[in-house]
């Protein structure tokens, strides 16, 4: 049966069945292979989109804004200092406003109830662009860079994400494996382990159980034998800088080095990362933590500019996928 994504929503991995996922990722490799050949889209003419961001960006932001003029659409960036949303104006009000305006809406914030009010009162398409609890469109790009540089089906693959495993990042990573028959590791400390929502891990067994994947939790290095994808993002953000002591000690043992690398026992391991990225001391961040005598790097700067690195192939990926699912859901029919 065709897939059929019009007027769809993209919240979360979890709504989307394997065929409609396969159906995105290949439309991003035909899309990106369109681009690389100069080819002008024209998917999205006459629509127009709007970007709300509670949280800052850069890949996130550039990605949608590239995507959408690719294939002649227009965009519009509101954020916290040039919008009511959320302020003087509720949610309900606003989404009701932006579905007069708009085609589609993109949100980046933290409450992924908010996004999913927005889709409840919009009447338009929204995309997750990130949330506390998930990250669709990251998964879907780092899906189409292991398709890129791993010599196997998505459904033999081996993902280990290392580190704060209770995180937005490790929660989707769980969602598209089990939704797309991977083998999903996380790999931190069993304290963090512990406090990984219980809810989330009954529903992600749960589609494991029908597509094959299979979901481990582990704090022990055995678990890296047979990697093929090792996986990390940052232990602290700007405003959480109180926390890094007490996770620079925990997360440390964790920490995506050479050694880990080799503890996998695969040449062919590619190393991924959502960024932006501390592998070195060239940010405020990590200066300023360095000299108060934390190393709060989760990579190694050898790891992050190695041959198993692919994060930057990853970061482009961003604009391919997040096109693809504009095209699929807000996109002309041909």
């Amino acid at each position: 049966m065709a897939v059929n994504l019009k007027g769809r929503s993209f919240l979360t991995l979890m709504d989307f069945t394997p065929e409609e996922i396969r159906y995105m990722l290949d439309l991003s490799h035909d899309l990106k292979a369109k681009k690389r050949a100069g080819i002008q889209g024209d998917a999205l003419k006459g629509k127009n989109i709007v970007l709300l961001f509670e949280k800052t960006s850069t890949r996130t932001r550039c990605a949608f804004e590239v995507a959408c003029l690719d294939e002649g659409g227009h965009v519009t960036f509101l954020d916290s200092n040039s919008s009511q949303f959320g302020k003087k104006e509720s949610v309900e009000d606003s989404a009701k406003v932006f579905g007069r305006f708009f085609d589609g809406i993109e949100y980046r914030g933290y409450d992924q109830a908010l996004v999913e009010d927005l889709a409840k009162y919009a009447g338009i398409p929204v995309w997750n662009g990130l949330t506390d609890v998930d990250h669709p469109t990251q998964i879907l790009a780092d899906l189409l860079t292991i398709e890129e540089h791993v010599a196997k089906p998505l459904n033999k693959v081996k993902v280990v994400f290392c580190g704060d495993v209770r995180n937005n990042m490790s929660y989707a990573w769980m969602y598209g494996c089990a939704k797309m028959g991977m083998h999903y590791v996380a790999y931190g400390p069993q304290v963090l382990l512990d406090e990984i929502d219980k809810d989330i891990l009954a529903r992600v067994h749960e589609v494991a159980a029908a597509t094959g994947a299979k979901i481990e939790l582990c704090s022990t290095p055995e678990c890296l034998k047979g990697a093929d994808v090792l996986y990390t993002d940052v232990w602290a953000s700007m405003g959480e800088e109180a926390q890094i002591p007490e996770k620079v000690k925990m997360l440390t043992p964790y920490k995506v080095t050479e050694e880990m690398i080799k503890e996998t026992g695969n040449e062919d391991v590619i190393f991924l990362h959502c960024l932006p990225s501390f592998h070195d001391f060239e940010t405020k961040m990590a200066k300023t933590q360095k000299d108060a005598g934390y190393d709060i790097r989760e990579v190694t700067d050898e790891v992050f500019r190695s041959k198993y690195s692919k994060v930057f192939d990853e970061a482009e990926n961003r604009m391919h996928t997040i096109k693809a699912v504009m095209v699929a859901t807000i996109g002309r029919q041909n």
